[in-house]
């Protein structure tokens, strides 16, 4: 069995048993990728090695890694309430917790239902739109509409409505009447493109086929990403989003903005939905949300919504659907912390205020060997690579693998994309060193 070189203090030397998630079991356990601390922009290997971690873990520590605020406030509460059902009972960190998104978030969006990760938020915010439907009469509108190259999670419903290929292909038909819009990326009108692509926004006509197709009385939702970010950082272009808002206004669709990756700051606002000055009727959230320490998600809900469950007799449940662990006493309390970390140190203002110096610097990278694209919105970026001639996923495999090993960085690969997303406390310096790191891994693996 494999075995790690080097074992240190409290790390298994079998690495046989754990089936590791969206990884190549077999390459890893051969040259395993092992951390076991971490604190603010950095991280520790086993062997000792501090790297930079470009990724925010993965879109998760906003805030940085091991903030002394938020462990305090998860030790405080391990020690005075580890669990209470959430089903017919409740802690009061869950009701703050809940008013304080809620007033981050725009417009009415005023409700806030807990869960534990953006697979769940995602197939709860699906249940809830084909749940609202069917209280106010209109049962018929079962049609659920994703997007080509979009990420929602791996719940049925999720990958449902996503529309990344190895995500789908072996799970069968999964759910039925799901269609797709168009990917929003086009590399020949938006390569090389900072901030929102000029070009692009007609796409969002594209629902006005699809309701020509099934007509609007069949569909219940849209949902979006307003960045694409696991399918390599694919910014929504400019307008896209606010034609879509017009389209489901008019055919009474909901439209559901998947902002797990983009919500609490990654693209300055709070909510991407502020940046675009576009009002979802749902927004899904999770990893910012206690800056990846404690699994916690949710879906935001405006009160029309909301307000339709609300009939009927006081004491019957109005929507059959939660988890064991939704609103769990250590993720709120993590929660509030991260909350008030981002306020207290004004983070999100300081991802907006480093826009451009972020983006000017990963552009730099443009000429080296094998960038075929770059593309930036607030703190994230997608480097496209050519793919190596011995197959697709080749050369972005090597460029994690060069950084973990010898550049001393995470950088995160979706097939022959690198994917940077640092922590809101990034500075201009680590900037600087995660693009120099970038671009050394890029010369390495050309």
């Amino acid at each position: 069995m494999p075995v790690v070189e080097k074992v240190a203090a409290g790390v298994p030397n079998d690495l046989e048993p754990y089936w590791m998630p969206f990884t190549a079991n077999r390459a890893f356990k051969q040259s395993p990728r092992l951390v076991v601390r971490a604190k603010d922009m950095r991280v520790t290997t086993v062997d000792g090695r501090t790297l930079i971690d470009a990724i925010a873990g993965m879109w998760c520590c906003n805030a940085g890694h091991n903030r002394d605020p938020i462990v305090a406030a998860i030790q405080r509460q391990a020690a005075e309430l580890d669990y209470v059902t959430a089903f017919q009972h409740g802690h009061p960190g869950a009701f703050e917790l809940a008013g304080r998104i809620a007033a981050l978030a725009p417009a009415d969006l005023d409700h806030v239902f807990f869960c534990n990760s953006g697979s769940e938020a995602v197939d709860t915010a699906l249940k809830i739109a084909l749940a609202w439907h069917n209280v106010r009469g209109q049962g018929a509108r079962t049609r659920l509409i994703g997007r080509e190259r979009g990420y929602h999670g791996v719940g049925f419903g999720g990958i449902s409505v996503g529309g990344i290929v190895p995500n789908r292909k072996m799970f069968g038909t999964l759910l039925a009447g799901v269609d797709h819009l168009p990917t929003t990326y086009d590399r020949e009108q938006q390569a090389f493109t900072k901030g929102e692509p000029e070009w692009g926004a007609h796409l969002a006509d594209e629902l006005e086929r699809l309701v020509g197709l099934h007509d609007a009385s069949t569909i219940a939702a849209v949902i979006v990403e307003p960045m694409a970010g696991s399918t390599g950082v694919l910014p929504a272009p400019k307008g896209y989003l606010k034609r879509l808002r017009e389209i489901c206004d008019r055919h009474g669709l909901l439209l559901i903005f998947d902002e797990v990756i983009t919500g609490f700051g990654r693209l300055g606002p709070c909510f991407a939905a502020e940046r675009y000055g576009v009002v979802p009727d749902m927004i899904t959230f999770a990893k910012g949300v206690t800056s990846g320490t404690v699994p916690m998600g949710g879906v935001i809900v405006r009160n029309g919504i909301y307000d339709a469950f609300m009939r009927g007799p006081e004491h019957v449940v109005e929507l059959f659907h939660g988890y064991t662990y939704s609103a769990h006493p250590l993720a709120c309390a993590a929660g509030l912390a991260t909350l008030d970390l981002y306020r207290d140190e004004g983070l999100f203002e300081r991802g907006a205020a480093l826009e451009g110096t972020f983006a000017d610097a990963v552009m730099s990278l443009k000429g080296l060997p094998n960038v075929v694209d770059i593309r930036t919105v607030g703190l994230a970026a997608g480097i496209d690579l050519a793919p190596h001639p011995d197959g697709p996923g080749r050369r972005g495999y090597a460029a994690m693998d060069e950084g973990f090993f010898r550049q001393d960085a995470i950088v995160r690969v979706s097939g022959d994309t690198i994917a940077l997303s640092p922590s809101l406390i990034v500075t201009e310096d680590e900037i600087g060193e995660i693009v120099d790191k970038t671009a050394r891994i890029i010369r390495v693996v050309g």
